[in-house]
Protein backbone atom coordinates (compact mmCIF):
# COMPACT_ATOMS: atom_id res chain seq x y z
CA UNK A 1 0.00 0.00 0.00
CA UNK A 2 0.92 3.37 -1.09
CA UNK A 3 2.08 6.44 2.08
CA UNK A 4 -1.62 7.93 0.68
CA UNK A 5 -3.31 5.00 1.32
CA UNK A 6 -1.44 4.41 4.57
CA UNK A 7 -2.23 7.56 5.95
CA UNK A 8 -5.80 7.54 4.93
CA UNK A 9 -6.09 4.21 6.83
CA UNK A 10 -4.54 5.32 9.68
CA UNK A 11 -6.96 8.62 9.77
CA UNK A 12 -9.99 5.89 9.88
CA UNK A 13 -8.51 3.75 12.34
CA UNK A 14 -7.93 7.09 14.78
CA UNK A 15 -11.40 7.97 13.98
CA UNK A 16 -12.95 4.62 14.79
CA UNK A 17 -10.88 4.35 18.19
CA UNK A 18 -13.11 7.23 19.08
CA UNK A 19 -16.25 5.75 18.38
CA UNK A 20 -17.73 7.65 15.90
CA UNK A 21 -19.74 6.37 13.15
CA UNK A 22 -19.17 6.55 9.25
CA UNK A 23 -21.42 9.92 9.14
CA UNK A 24 -19.61 11.25 12.10
CA UNK A 25 -16.18 10.90 10.70
CA UNK A 26 -17.28 12.07 7.36
CA UNK A 27 -18.42 15.35 9.10
CA UNK A 28 -14.93 15.22 10.59
CA UNK A 29 -13.09 14.48 7.43
CA UNK A 30 -15.05 17.07 5.76
CA UNK A 31 -13.64 19.68 7.75
CA UNK A 32 -10.52 18.83 7.20
CA UNK A 33 -10.46 18.62 3.40
CA UNK A 34 -12.21 21.96 3.38
CA UNK A 35 -8.98 23.87 5.45
CA UNK A 36 -7.09 21.68 3.58
CA UNK A 37 -7.79 20.57 0.20
CA UNK A 38 -4.80 19.48 -0.46
CA UNK A 39 -4.69 16.76 2.23
CA UNK A 40 -5.27 13.73 -0.20
CA UNK A 41 -4.94 11.20 2.60
CA UNK A 42 -8.46 13.05 4.80
CA UNK A 43 -9.59 13.03 1.00
CA UNK A 44 -9.60 9.28 0.70
CA UNK A 45 -10.53 8.04 4.36
CA UNK A 46 -13.40 11.13 3.36
CA UNK A 47 -14.48 9.13 0.55
CA UNK A 48 -14.55 5.94 2.19
CA UNK A 49 -16.85 7.36 5.13
CA UNK A 50 -19.13 8.82 2.36
CA UNK A 51 -19.61 5.41 0.83
CA UNK A 52 -19.96 3.63 3.81
CA UNK A 53 -22.63 6.22 4.96
CA UNK A 54 -24.80 5.66 2.02
CA UNK A 55 -23.84 9.02 0.21
CA UNK A 56 -22.26 7.18 -2.97
CA UNK A 57 -22.60 10.05 -5.70
CA UNK A 58 -20.21 12.08 -2.87
CA UNK A 59 -17.90 9.51 -2.46
CA UNK A 60 -17.79 8.92 -5.83
CA UNK A 61 -16.69 12.79 -6.30
CA UNK A 62 -13.97 12.39 -4.09
CA UNK A 63 -12.68 9.53 -6.13
CA UNK A 64 -12.82 11.16 -9.23
CA UNK A 65 -10.84 13.99 -7.24
CA UNK A 66 -8.04 12.17 -6.21
CA UNK A 67 -7.41 9.71 -9.34
CA UNK A 68 -7.25 12.61 -11.33
CA UNK A 69 -4.94 13.97 -8.90
CA UNK A 70 -2.89 10.43 -9.09
CA UNK A 71 -3.63 9.03 -12.12
CA UNK A 72 -1.11 6.41 -11.62
CA UNK A 73 -2.34 4.84 -8.37
CA UNK A 74 -3.85 1.51 -9.23
CA UNK A 75 -5.73 1.37 -5.73
CA UNK A 76 -6.92 4.99 -6.64
CA UNK A 77 -8.09 3.36 -10.12
CA UNK A 78 -9.62 0.54 -8.42
CA UNK A 79 -11.59 1.96 -6.26
CA UNK A 80 -13.06 5.04 -8.76
CA UNK A 81 -13.72 1.94 -10.95
CA UNK A 82 -15.49 0.08 -8.43
CA UNK A 83 -17.94 2.75 -7.49
CA UNK A 84 -18.34 3.41 -11.05
CA UNK A 85 -19.53 0.43 -11.61
CA UNK A 86 -21.91 0.31 -8.27
CA UNK A 87 -23.37 3.48 -8.95
CA UNK A 88 -24.50 1.90 -12.55
CA UNK A 89 -22.10 3.90 -14.57
CA UNK A 90 -20.92 0.50 -16.08
CA UNK A 91 -19.38 1.96 -19.39
CA UNK A 92 -17.23 4.19 -17.36
CA UNK A 93 -16.48 1.84 -14.64
CA UNK A 94 -15.50 -1.21 -16.81
CA UNK A 95 -12.66 1.25 -19.15
CA UNK A 96 -11.55 2.33 -16.07
CA UNK A 97 -11.15 -1.02 -14.69
CA UNK A 98 -9.90 -2.12 -17.81
CA UNK A 99 -6.77 0.56 -17.96
CA UNK A 100 -5.84 -0.41 -14.03
CA UNK A 101 -5.64 -4.27 -15.13
CA UNK A 102 -3.70 -3.03 -17.84
CA UNK A 103 -1.34 -0.80 -16.04
CA UNK A 104 -0.69 -3.35 -12.91
CA UNK A 105 -1.51 -7.48 -13.95
CA UNK A 106 -1.65 -8.56 -10.79
CA UNK A 107 -4.16 -6.94 -9.13
CA UNK A 108 -6.63 -9.23 -8.07
CA UNK A 109 -10.16 -7.09 -7.63
CA UNK A 110 -9.11 -4.86 -10.27
CA UNK A 111 -9.13 -7.50 -12.72
CA UNK A 112 -12.52 -9.37 -10.74
CA UNK A 113 -14.97 -5.91 -10.55
CA UNK A 114 -13.27 -5.88 -14.64
CA UNK A 115 -15.34 -8.48 -15.19
CA UNK A 116 -18.15 -8.15 -13.06
CA UNK A 117 -18.27 -5.18 -14.98
CA UNK A 118 -18.43 -6.39 -18.20
CA UNK A 119 -21.20 -8.96 -16.64
CA UNK A 120 -23.22 -6.30 -15.51
CA UNK A 121 -23.15 -4.85 -19.65
CA UNK A 122 -24.73 -8.14 -20.65
CA UNK A 123 -20.94 -9.75 -21.77
CA UNK A 124 -20.70 -13.00 -20.11
CA UNK A 125 -18.30 -13.79 -22.88
CA UNK A 126 -15.86 -11.06 -22.39
CA UNK A 127 -16.26 -11.43 -18.47
CA UNK A 128 -14.76 -14.75 -18.17
CA UNK A 129 -10.93 -14.17 -18.87
CA UNK A 130 -10.70 -11.07 -16.29
CA UNK A 131 -12.39 -13.18 -13.80
CA UNK A 132 -10.66 -16.39 -14.41
CA UNK A 133 -7.28 -14.37 -14.29
CA UNK A 134 -8.29 -13.18 -10.81
CA UNK A 135 -9.16 -16.55 -9.49
CA UNK A 136 -5.46 -17.36 -10.68
CA UNK A 137 -4.36 -15.42 -8.40
CA UNK A 138 -6.81 -15.50 -5.46
CA UNK A 139 -8.55 -18.77 -6.16
CA UNK A 140 -10.22 -18.87 -2.77
CA UNK A 141 -12.24 -15.61 -3.75
CA UNK A 142 -16.02 -17.12 -3.16
CA UNK A 143 -17.90 -14.13 -4.78
CA UNK A 144 -15.28 -14.42 -7.85
CA UNK A 145 -16.26 -17.74 -8.32
CA UNK A 146 -19.80 -16.86 -8.21
CA UNK A 147 -19.71 -14.05 -10.69
CA UNK A 148 -17.50 -16.71 -12.82
CA UNK A 149 -20.53 -19.10 -11.93
CA UNK A 150 -23.34 -16.71 -14.05
CA UNK A 151 -21.67 -15.91 -16.62
CA UNK A 152 -20.90 -19.52 -17.26
CA UNK A 153 -24.93 -20.14 -16.52
CA UNK A 154 -25.59 -17.40 -18.50
CA UNK A 155 -23.55 -18.58 -21.88
CA UNK A 156 -24.84 -22.37 -21.37
CA UNK A 157 -22.14 -24.15 -20.07
CA UNK A 158 -23.93 -25.61 -17.24
CA UNK A 159 -21.49 -28.36 -16.75
CA UNK A 160 -18.82 -25.79 -15.56
CA UNK A 161 -21.50 -23.47 -14.07
CA UNK A 162 -22.89 -25.84 -11.54
CA UNK A 163 -20.23 -26.72 -10.18
CA UNK A 164 -19.07 -23.36 -9.88
CA UNK A 165 -22.31 -22.20 -8.46
CA UNK A 166 -21.78 -24.22 -5.31
CA UNK A 167 -18.93 -21.91 -4.50
CA UNK A 168 -22.08 -19.61 -2.69
CA UNK A 169 -21.89 -22.03 -0.04
CA UNK A 170 -17.88 -22.02 0.58
CA UNK A 171 -16.88 -19.96 3.73
CA UNK A 172 -20.61 -19.05 5.01
CA UNK A 173 -20.78 -20.27 8.62
CA UNK A 174 -23.66 -22.20 9.65
CA UNK A 175 -26.16 -20.34 11.08
CA UNK A 176 -29.26 -19.18 10.07
CA UNK A 177 -28.53 -20.68 6.73
CA UNK A 178 -27.89 -25.00 6.71
CA UNK A 179 -24.72 -25.31 4.83
CA UNK A 180 -24.34 -28.03 2.86
CA UNK A 181 -21.17 -30.83 5.21
CA UNK A 182 -19.27 -30.61 1.67
CA UNK A 183 -20.45 -27.46 -0.52
CA UNK A 184 -18.09 -28.17 -3.30
CA UNK A 185 -19.01 -32.13 -3.26
CA UNK A 186 -21.34 -32.51 -6.20
CA UNK A 187 -24.52 -34.40 -4.54
CA UNK A 188 -24.95 -38.35 -5.38
CA UNK A 189 -28.52 -39.30 -6.02
CA UNK A 190 -28.46 -42.57 -6.63
CA UNK A 191 -26.90 -43.00 -3.11
CA UNK A 192 -30.52 -41.76 -1.90
CA UNK A 193 -32.43 -44.72 -2.24
CA UNK A 194 -33.98 -46.00 0.94
CA UNK A 195 -32.88 -42.67 3.07
CA UNK A 196 -34.45 -39.77 3.81
CA UNK A 197 -33.75 -36.92 1.96
CA UNK A 198 -34.53 -33.25 3.30
CA UNK A 199 -34.54 -30.95 -0.12
CA UNK A 200 -34.63 -26.87 1.43
CA UNK A 201 -35.09 -24.00 -0.17
CA UNK A 202 -32.49 -21.22 0.16
CA UNK A 203 -32.99 -17.96 -1.88
CA UNK A 204 -35.70 -16.48 -3.22
CA UNK A 205 -39.67 -18.00 -3.47
CA UNK A 206 -38.74 -17.75 -7.34
CA UNK A 207 -36.04 -20.16 -7.20
CA UNK A 208 -37.81 -22.34 -4.77
CA UNK A 209 -40.46 -22.43 -7.61
CA UNK A 210 -38.36 -23.12 -10.54
CA UNK A 211 -35.83 -26.04 -8.57
CA UNK A 212 -39.25 -27.62 -7.39
CA UNK A 213 -39.24 -29.69 -11.02
CA UNK A 214 -37.00 -31.80 -9.28
CA UNK A 215 -38.93 -33.28 -6.39
CA UNK A 216 -40.05 -35.67 -8.95
CA UNK A 217 -36.68 -36.81 -10.09
CA UNK A 218 -35.59 -36.64 -5.88
CA UNK A 219 -38.67 -39.02 -5.46
CA UNK A 220 -37.63 -41.27 -8.43
CA UNK A 221 -34.41 -42.19 -6.88
CA UNK A 222 -36.08 -44.26 -4.07
CA UNK A 223 -35.52 -41.91 -1.42
CA UNK A 224 -37.98 -40.62 1.00
CA UNK A 225 -38.15 -36.84 0.43
CA UNK A 226 -38.90 -34.11 3.01
CA UNK A 227 -39.37 -30.71 1.30
CA UNK A 228 -38.57 -27.44 3.61
CA UNK A 229 -39.80 -24.58 1.40
CA UNK A 230 -41.06 -20.46 2.38
CA UNK A 231 -43.97 -20.68 4.76
CA UNK A 232 -46.24 -18.97 1.14
CA UNK A 233 -45.60 -21.83 -0.69
CA UNK A 234 -46.69 -24.91 1.91
CA UNK A 235 -50.08 -25.45 0.84
CA UNK A 236 -48.84 -25.42 -3.06
CA UNK A 237 -46.20 -28.21 -2.88
CA UNK A 238 -48.03 -30.41 -0.40
CA UNK A 239 -50.01 -31.61 -3.97
CA UNK A 240 -46.28 -32.49 -5.38
CA UNK A 241 -46.92 -36.04 -5.85
CA UNK A 242 -43.99 -38.88 -3.55
CA UNK A 243 -43.62 -36.14 -0.70
CA UNK A 244 -43.53 -37.22 2.65
CA UNK A 245 -44.12 -34.32 4.23
CA UNK A 246 -43.78 -30.43 3.36
CA UNK A 247 -42.71 -27.81 6.14
CA UNK A 248 -42.30 -23.78 6.35
CA UNK A 249 -39.17 -22.89 6.78
CA UNK A 250 -37.69 -21.82 10.30
CA UNK A 251 -39.76 -24.67 11.48
CA UNK A 252 -38.52 -27.83 12.96
CA UNK A 253 -37.98 -30.27 10.20
CA UNK A 254 -38.13 -34.23 10.61
CA UNK A 255 -35.21 -36.39 10.99
CA UNK A 256 -33.56 -37.10 7.67
CA UNK A 257 -30.04 -38.50 6.48
CA UNK A 258 -29.06 -36.14 4.06
CA UNK A 259 -30.09 -32.29 3.24
CA UNK A 260 -29.41 -31.00 -0.28
CA UNK A 261 -30.46 -27.07 -0.83
CA UNK A 262 -32.46 -26.38 -4.18
CA UNK A 263 -30.44 -24.59 -6.09
CA UNK A 264 -28.05 -27.82 -6.12
CA UNK A 265 -30.04 -30.13 -7.19
CA UNK A 266 -29.58 -29.20 -11.57
CA UNK A 267 -26.01 -29.79 -10.63
CA UNK A 268 -26.83 -32.82 -8.86
CA UNK A 269 -28.89 -34.38 -11.78
CA UNK A 270 -26.67 -32.91 -14.29
CA UNK A 271 -28.65 -30.40 -16.21
CA UNK A 272 -27.64 -29.23 -19.48
CA UNK A 273 -30.07 -27.17 -22.26
CA UNK A 274 -31.50 -30.53 -23.36
CA UNK A 275 -32.44 -32.60 -20.53
CA UNK A 276 -34.05 -29.60 -18.01
CA UNK A 277 -37.23 -31.22 -16.14
CA UNK A 278 -40.26 -29.89 -18.03
CA UNK A 279 -43.53 -28.40 -16.59
CA UNK A 280 -46.25 -28.55 -15.94
CA UNK A 281 -44.77 -29.78 -12.38
CA UNK A 282 -46.96 -27.28 -10.41
CA UNK A 283 -50.35 -27.90 -10.03
CA UNK A 284 -53.51 -25.24 -8.86
CA UNK A 285 -56.44 -26.60 -6.69
CA UNK A 286 -59.58 -27.23 -9.63
CA UNK A 287 -62.13 -26.12 -7.85
CA UNK A 288 -60.31 -22.78 -7.02
CA UNK A 289 -59.36 -22.43 -10.72
CA UNK A 290 -62.92 -23.30 -11.58
CA UNK A 291 -64.35 -20.49 -9.35
CA UNK A 292 -61.97 -17.59 -10.87
CA UNK A 293 -63.32 -18.96 -14.93
CA UNK A 294 -66.46 -17.96 -13.73
CA UNK A 295 -65.53 -14.74 -12.22
CA UNK A 296 -63.28 -13.88 -15.42
CA UNK A 297 -64.29 -13.11 -19.27
CA UNK A 298 -62.97 -12.70 -22.20
CA UNK A 299 -59.05 -12.57 -22.29
CA UNK A 300 -57.41 -12.77 -19.28
CA UNK A 301 -54.16 -10.94 -18.59
CA UNK A 302 -52.19 -11.25 -15.37
CA UNK A 303 -50.24 -8.28 -15.04
CA UNK A 304 -46.79 -7.69 -12.49
CA UNK A 305 -44.98 -5.04 -12.82
CA UNK A 306 -42.31 -4.83 -9.79
CA UNK A 307 -40.05 -7.43 -7.85
CA UNK A 308 -40.07 -7.32 -4.45
CA UNK A 309 -37.37 -4.54 -2.74
CA UNK A 310 -34.98 -5.71 -0.36
CA UNK A 311 -33.36 -2.66 1.53
CA UNK A 312 -31.05 -4.31 3.07
CA UNK A 313 -29.35 -5.89 0.82
CA UNK A 314 -27.68 -3.01 -1.47
CA UNK A 315 -27.11 -4.77 -4.67
CA UNK A 316 -30.51 -6.67 -4.51
CA UNK A 317 -31.90 -3.43 -4.05
CA UNK A 318 -30.50 -1.70 -7.16
CA UNK A 319 -31.15 -5.24 -9.23
CA UNK A 320 -34.90 -4.98 -8.35
CA UNK A 321 -34.62 -1.27 -8.98
CA UNK A 322 -33.73 -2.64 -12.86
CA UNK A 323 -36.07 -5.29 -13.23
CA UNK A 324 -39.15 -2.93 -12.28
CA UNK A 325 -40.75 -0.25 -13.93
CA UNK A 326 -43.90 1.87 -12.65
CA UNK A 327 -47.40 0.85 -13.64
CA UNK A 328 -47.88 3.89 -15.44
CA UNK A 329 -45.33 2.79 -18.21
CA UNK A 330 -47.80 -0.29 -18.82
CA UNK A 331 -50.55 2.53 -20.19
CA UNK A 332 -50.00 1.04 -23.73
CA UNK A 333 -51.45 -2.32 -22.73
CA UNK A 334 -54.60 -0.85 -21.36
CA UNK A 335 -55.71 0.24 -24.64
CA UNK A 336 -55.58 -3.03 -26.24
CA UNK A 337 -59.54 -4.09 -26.83
CA UNK A 338 -60.37 -7.10 -26.09
CA UNK A 339 -58.45 -7.99 -22.92
CA UNK A 340 -59.35 -8.06 -19.42
CA UNK A 341 -56.16 -7.30 -17.37
CA UNK A 342 -56.03 -8.49 -13.84
CA UNK A 343 -53.03 -7.29 -11.07
CA UNK A 344 -51.07 -10.05 -9.65
CA UNK A 345 -48.74 -7.53 -8.09
CA UNK A 346 -48.30 -7.41 -4.33
CA UNK A 347 -46.45 -5.19 -2.30
CA UNK A 348 -46.00 -1.62 -2.13
CA UNK A 349 -46.07 -1.50 -5.88
CA UNK A 350 -49.51 -2.49 -5.95
CA UNK A 351 -50.47 0.95 -4.52
CA UNK A 352 -49.21 2.53 -7.28
CA UNK A 353 -52.48 4.49 -9.74
CA UNK A 354 -53.88 3.24 -12.34
CA UNK A 355 -53.14 5.01 -15.45
CA UNK A 356 -55.64 6.34 -17.23
CA UNK A 357 -57.43 4.15 -20.07
CA UNK A 358 -56.17 1.30 -18.51
CA UNK A 359 -58.92 -1.10 -16.65
CA UNK A 360 -57.20 -3.35 -14.81
CA UNK A 361 -59.35 -5.93 -11.76
CA UNK A 362 -57.77 -6.09 -8.72
CA UNK A 363 -58.33 -9.53 -6.28
CA UNK A 364 -54.74 -9.48 -4.94
CA UNK A 365 -56.29 -9.01 -1.29
CA UNK A 366 -58.08 -12.38 -2.11
CA UNK A 367 -54.75 -14.03 -2.17
CA UNK A 368 -53.11 -15.19 0.59
CA UNK A 369 -50.27 -17.43 -0.35
CA UNK A 370 -49.07 -18.73 -3.53
CA UNK A 371 -51.64 -21.50 -3.57
CA UNK A 372 -54.23 -18.55 -3.76
CA UNK A 373 -51.70 -17.03 -6.42
CA UNK A 374 -51.64 -20.37 -8.54
CA UNK A 375 -55.67 -20.57 -8.64
CA UNK A 376 -56.02 -17.58 -9.69
CA UNK A 377 -52.94 -17.69 -12.54
CA UNK A 378 -54.27 -21.22 -14.19
CA UNK A 379 -57.21 -19.08 -14.23
CA UNK A 380 -55.77 -16.60 -17.04
CA UNK A 381 -54.63 -16.74 -20.74
CA UNK A 382 -51.31 -15.08 -20.29
CA UNK A 383 -49.40 -13.30 -17.63
CA UNK A 384 -46.79 -10.63 -18.41
CA UNK A 385 -44.46 -9.88 -15.74
CA UNK A 386 -40.78 -8.35 -14.91
CA UNK A 387 -38.32 -10.99 -13.49
CA UNK A 388 -39.88 -12.10 -10.48
CA UNK A 389 -41.33 -14.86 -8.69
CA UNK A 390 -45.07 -14.88 -10.42
CA UNK A 391 -42.67 -15.82 -13.50
CA UNK A 392 -41.77 -18.89 -12.29
CA UNK A 393 -44.94 -19.58 -10.94
CA UNK A 394 -47.22 -19.11 -14.03
CA UNK A 395 -44.02 -21.11 -16.20
CA UNK A 396 -44.36 -24.01 -13.62
CA UNK A 397 -48.43 -24.43 -14.15
CA UNK A 398 -48.10 -23.98 -17.72
CA UNK A 399 -49.45 -20.86 -18.65
CA UNK A 400 -48.41 -18.72 -21.19
CA UNK A 401 -46.14 -16.35 -20.05
CA UNK A 402 -44.51 -12.94 -20.97
CA UNK A 403 -41.13 -11.67 -19.21
CA UNK A 404 -40.29 -8.45 -19.45
CA UNK A 405 -36.81 -8.48 -19.01
CA UNK A 406 -34.08 -6.10 -18.25
CA UNK A 407 -31.11 -5.81 -19.96
CA UNK A 408 -28.38 -6.82 -17.88
CA UNK A 409 -30.59 -10.06 -17.21
CA UNK A 410 -30.15 -12.71 -15.15
CA UNK A 411 -28.09 -15.66 -16.14
CA UNK A 412 -30.94 -17.90 -15.96
CA UNK A 413 -32.66 -16.49 -18.83
CA UNK A 414 -29.07 -17.36 -20.93
CA UNK A 415 -28.45 -15.01 -23.94
CA UNK A 416 -29.97 -13.47 -27.24
CA UNK A 417 -33.00 -15.96 -26.70
CA UNK A 418 -36.37 -14.39 -26.64
CA UNK A 419 -37.47 -18.24 -25.06
CA UNK A 420 -36.60 -20.30 -22.30
CA UNK A 421 -35.22 -23.69 -22.02
CA UNK A 422 -37.12 -23.76 -18.12
CA UNK A 423 -40.53 -22.63 -19.51
CA UNK A 424 -41.40 -23.92 -22.90
CA UNK A 425 -44.63 -21.55 -22.71
CA UNK A 426 -42.69 -18.40 -21.60
CA UNK A 427 -41.34 -15.80 -24.47
CA UNK A 428 -39.16 -12.83 -23.00
CA UNK A 429 -39.20 -9.39 -24.10
CA UNK A 430 -35.54 -7.82 -23.33
CA UNK A 431 -34.63 -4.53 -23.07
CA UNK A 432 -32.06 -3.30 -26.01
CA UNK A 433 -30.23 -1.09 -23.93
CA UNK A 434 -30.38 -0.62 -20.00
CA UNK A 435 -33.67 1.11 -18.90
CA UNK A 436 -35.16 1.23 -22.21
CA UNK A 437 -38.73 0.21 -21.13
CA UNK A 438 -40.68 1.94 -23.99
CA UNK A 439 -39.15 0.01 -26.40
CA UNK A 440 -39.61 -3.69 -24.43
CA UNK A 441 -43.95 -2.21 -23.64
CA UNK A 442 -44.60 -1.13 -27.44
CA UNK A 443 -43.38 -4.71 -28.60
CA UNK A 444 -45.35 -6.67 -25.99
CA UNK A 445 -48.72 -4.33 -26.58
CA UNK A 446 -48.08 -5.51 -30.43
CA UNK A 447 -48.28 -8.65 -29.48
CA UNK A 448 -51.17 -8.38 -27.46
CA UNK A 449 -53.41 -6.45 -29.68
CA UNK A 450 -52.65 -9.91 -31.96
CA UNK A 451 -53.41 -12.42 -29.17
CA UNK A 452 -56.94 -10.14 -28.81
CA UNK A 453 -57.93 -10.78 -32.26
Amino acid sequence: MTGLHDAAGALLGGLRQGGADATAMAAALGQVVAAQPRHDAARLALAACLWAAGRHRDALAQYRRLAACHPDDAALGYALGRALVQTGALDEGEAVLRMVAARAPGHAEALAWWGMALFAQHRPDAALAPLEAALALRPGERLWHMARAEALLALGRWEEGWAEHAWRWQGIAPGRLRVPTTPLLRPDPASWRGRTVLLYAEQGQGDTLQCLRYVAPAVATGARVVLEVQASLVRLTARLPGVAAVVAAGAVVPPHDVAVPLFNLPWAFGTTLSNVPQPPYLHADPASVARWRARLAGVRVGLVWAGEPRPEQSAALATDRRRSLPLAALAPLGAVAGVRLVSLQKGAAARQPVPAGMVLHDWTAELGDFDDTAALVAALDLVISVDTAPVHLAGALGVPTWLLNRYDSCWRWLCERDDSPWYPTLRQFRQEAPGAWPGVVARVADALRGVAA
